[in-house]
């Protein structure tokens, strides 16, 4: 068994690179609503208006699995990674200077496309440039999508009153130009064939498994992945929609406690993204995680609805407890494929069924809750689909690649 080399031997650029994109896939999802009622002020937002920019998120990450894996396999990993820097910074820039809201959704949406892009092809990056430490590398990049997560709400309303809106949302394009120049290197490099044959110990992994993005429909392993990421980003886009509301109602804390138990969940969330990726790579079992993750889901909501006033804060820490099935679900993908094909296809695959129906979370959250006036069967819906990972960490609980499955129809 070879020892892994060194974070930075000769891939200091792509770590560099790595970390900054990673960065960013959440800022142009997370800085618009904490400044809204100030653009309100100069651009007209009607509710229906507000409600088709909260659902463009993962609408577009949804796109942008079904379209990104065609997209890279013919311009290639690092060069769609590039366009897609560019466009996010164009994307930022264009709903700085929006003037109506036909200018702030199309910059919305550009910046979105482009992080959703990004979402897709992290994963095969990091088995392209650290399939030696996928683990750790997962982690690291979790970890900064997480600070891309909890940063923007922190900084948007403080920036915004001390230079305005456009400021709080445009600065944001600073951070996309920053990632920009290391993969501009990271592409000037890799034409030398020979320094690429180094970067990577299996250069057999880079040919082609033809027709991959089309037969990862027929695996499996990919479904079972695909659905725990629906249903972790389920849970995610419910607590981040309803979350506060839910425990003003529920447990009688006051809004200040509220907004501080959400950030709790967050930073909880933030250390799950450090520890499980690492275990995901180490445990032979990796369903562990999966059941762990789904019984502190489950306890935490049931908490909340039978005992919400005797203790919130362990509530929330046991669903935070949950929140290391998804940086988990990103690190399968690399542990869960051979190739680096197989890599693009399974990350695609996943997250545009797991973005689809995440975005149906807090909708049926919403619902239920104005059907009955109250929030039992909103906690017994997330409980319910919580419970789900316990078996799909049966499921998962062996390694199984999804080039293996599919093997059958490469003929076809």
């Amino acid at each position: 068994m070879t020892r892994p080399a060194p974070l930075w031997a000769g891939r200091t650029l792509a770590l560099l690179g790595i970390v900054l994109v990673a960065a960013n896939l959440r800022t142009a999802a997370t800085s618009l609503s904490p400044v809204v009622g100030a653009v309100a002020a100069d651009i007209p937002l009607d509710e229906v208006g507000l409600g088709i920019l909260g659902m463009l998120p993962p609408v577009m990450f949804a796109l942008a699995g079904l379209v990104a894996p065609r997209i890279s396999h013919r311009l290639g990993l690092e060069r769609f990674l590039i366009l897609a820097i560019v466009a996010m910074t164009a994307g930022f820039v264009g709903r700085a200077l929006a003037a109506e809201y036909s200018l702030l959704f199309a910059g919305t949406l550009v910046a979105l496309a482009a992080a959703g892009v990004g979402n897709i092809l992290l994963p095969p990056i990091v088995k392209r440039y650290f399939p030696d430490r996928v683990g750790l590398m997962t982690s690291l990049y979790a970890t900064c999508v997480s600070l891309g997560t909890v940063l923007p709400p922190a900084f948007a309303f403080p920036i915004a009153d001390l230079a305005g809106w456009r400021a709080s949302l445009g600065v944001w394009a600073i951070l996309a130009l920053v990632s920009l120049p290391p993969w501009i290197s990271v592409l000037i490099r890799s034409r030398k064939r020979s320094r690429a044959a180094a970067l990577d110990p299996a250069p057999e992994l880079e040919e082609p498994a033809p027709g991959m993005i089309g037969r990862v429909w027929h695996s499996k392993v990919a479904w079972a992945i695909a659905i725990v990421f629906s249903l972790t980003s389920f849970q995610a886009y419910s607590m981040f929609a309803w979350l506060p509301k839910l425990l003003v109602d529920q447990a009688g804390v006051g809004e200040f406690e509220a907004g501080l138990l959400l950030a709790f969940w967050g930073a909880i969330g933030m250390v799950a993204s450090i520890v499980a990726p690492i275990l995901s790579a180490r445990l032979s079992n990796v369903g562990w995680i999966l059941h762990i993750g789904g019984v502190g889901f489950v306890l935490g909501y049931l908490g909340l609805l039978v005992a919400p006033g005797v203790s919130p804060w362990l509530w929330i820490a046991l669903c935070g407890v949950g929140q290391g099935i998804f940086p988990a679900c990103l690190a399968l993908i690399n542990l869960r494929t051979r190739t680096h094909e197989g890599s693009i296809a399974l990350s695609g695959f996943s997250q545009a069924v797991g973005y689809t129906l995440a975005a149906l979370g807090p909708l049926l959250v919403g619902l239920l809750h104005d059907a009955t006036g109250g929030w039992a069967l909103s906690l017994i819906l997330l409980a319910a689909t919580s419970a789900l990972f316990v078996y799909f960490g049966f499921v998962l609980r062996h390694p199984r690649f999804v080039e293996d499955e599919t093997a059958s129809r490469e003929v076809a």
